[in-house]
């Protein structure tokens, strides 16, 4: 991977994670009602609200991430293809 290519990546995975933490904020207030999600130490919430709350965040997480990945493995590889990505 070319320096360039790898500074973007860093950043499409800077990128990724801020969008998908925003994301996961909006469906935990959404569905349960309460600004913050629960943390595994948190020993005034349940087992079931802790294990569906990381559920829920490992999958939007696990989405973003390959999406804005995959996004950006595309724009690269219609780079090189098209002539732009020679060396």
């Amino acid at each position: 991977m070319r320096p360039v290519e790898k500074a973007v990546s860093l950043g499409m995975g800077m990128l990724s994670a801020t969008l998908a933490a925003s994301l996961f904020k909006r469906v935990w207030k959404l569905a349960s009602g309460q600004d913050d999600a629960p943390d595994a130490d948190d020993l005034e919430r349940g087992w079931t609200e802790i294990l569906v709350a990381a559920t829920v965040q490992g999958a939007i997480f696990g989405l973003v991430k390959a999406a804005v990945h995959r996004a950006g493995a595309q724009t690269f590889h219609r780079r090189a293809v098209s002539g732009g990505g020679k060396r």
